[in-house]
């Protein structure tokens, strides 16, 4: 369980004390992607039930916090969600994306840019 407290701060967990998600973590572990942060925390019900909260996490242009947008998935959307997550990720694998190598993000050596942001080598040149 990932307990570190700059990644709640960078999901803005602090301003949400009166919200649902402060319920604690059962299990916690992130994605980083470039300049954002995928956020997967599985949490308890007050009737010991779980649910997912999937929250993506990026700075501000400003500079001032963090923007983050969250999906609450419940027990009984797990198997639709992930169904229809790997049927939209297959279609632009092998329908749009064919010849497109998946594999070679997986092992990118960090790289930070001008503004210490974590990109990686060969991002800035695929967005221009």
């Amino acid at each position: 369980m990932d307990n570190n407290r700059n990644d709640r701060h960078d999901r803005g967990d602090r301003n949400d004390r009166n919200d649902r998600n402060d319920r604690p973590e059962v299990f916690s572990t992130k994605v980083k992607a470039g300049k954002r942060t995928y956020f997967f925390d599985v949490k308890a019900t007050r009737g010991n039930d779980y649910y997912l909260t999937i929250t993506e996490s990026k700075r501000r242009f400003d500079g001032d916090g963090y923007e983050k947008h969250k999906i609450f998935l419940y027990k009984e959307d797990f198997n639709k969600f992930m169904k229809t997550l790997n049927e939209a990720i297959d279609h632009v694998k092998t329908e749009l994306l064919p010849d497109f190598d998946f594999d070679a993000f997986d092992n990118r050596e960090p790289y930070h840019g001008e503004n210490g942001e974590g990109e990686f080598a060969g991002e800035r040149d695929q967005r221009a």
